[in-house]
């Protein structure tokens, strides 16, 4: 039976990661946009890989439970790249929840279920999640457990409580990596693995939208004052995902991954620490 790799939201970094993991596999790129994802398809279709498109949106149940059901009638599914998501200058703070927590959690849920032995699953979160104050226990605990059709019901995540785009991003992409290892014991006992990359800036249409939208002078700065003093590339994305995917990561899981150039570091301890 044919492996099929599903790549979840048909951008760079997802585009990325399939050409470095998905050499005689089936791929099926799925996006919210079937646009997306047939630009997608026929930029892989061309480099030689065995290419199918579906539409998928990942905060809705049934939506979400579909892919899995095409993903699984294309063979065993062995690999999961979750890279779907919107950023806080293209949505509001009840979107950006929606999407980016509520839909990881859908996803994980749904492919968890039929994933097969050996697979991996990769999820995009983001540097973001790593500038989030601390959480309670209680909250890490609810964020990553609470049955997902109850999810956005959590207190915490309220508009009374969640007022700005960044801070539901921030709560999103926290919540992404809790979830993933969380998941990962579940994942586990089908012989299946799931971590979290969390990137910083990396050059793809969606950070373009930032760098140039009323947060771009801050994301500049992040550039300019961090250690390696540049943006990340998708195909650097992409080796690590390969880790990650791939048998040298057998021993990785329920894990996240801090990719940022050193944002993280100079916003805690270094020039871009806030005064």
């Amino acid at each position: 039976m044919s492996e099929v790799t599903v790549v979840i939201g048909a951008g760079s970094i997802g585009q990325a990661i399939a050409r470095r993991t998905s050499a005689g596999k089936k791929v099926l790129l799925a996006d919210l946009h079937q646009g997306n994802a047939e630009v997608a398809a026929e930029v892989l279709s061309s480099a030689g890989f065995e290419v199918s498109t579906a539409t998928v949106d990942v905060s809705q149940r049934e939506s979400v439970h579909q892919l899995a059901e095409t993903a699984a009638a294309l063979g065993d599914v062995t690999g999961v790249i979750h890279a779907a998501g919107v950023s806080p200058s293209q949505a509001s703070p009840a979107t950006i929840l929606a999407v980016d927590l509520y839909g990881t959690a859908l996803v994980l849920e749904e492919f968890g279920n039929i994933i097969a032995p050996g697979g991996a699953a990769v999820v995009i979160a983001s540097q973001s999640g790593h500038r989030l104050a601390a959480l309670s226990a209680a909250e890490d605990t609810a964020l990553a457990t609470t049955p997902s059709g109850e999810l956005l019901s959590l207190p915490m995540l309220q508009p009374d409580h969640v007022t700005d785009s960044l801070h539901a991003y921030q709560l999103a992409k926290r919540g992404n990596s809790l979830r993933v290892m969380a998941e990962a014991v579940r994942w586990g006992k089908k012989g299946a693995r799931v971590n979290t990359i969390s990137p910083g800036i990396i050059i793809t249409p969606l950070a373009k939208d930032e760098l140039t939208g009323p947060r771009g002078e801050g994301y500049r700065r992040m550039i300019e004052l961090c250690p390696a003093g540049r943006a990340g590339t998708p195909d650097e994305v992409a080796t690590l995902g390969a880790l990650l995917l791939g048998p040298d990561g057998a021993f990785i899981t329920g894990s996240d991954f801090l990719m940022d150039g050193g944002v993280t570091a100079s916003y805690f301890y270094g020039e871009l620490a806030p005064h």
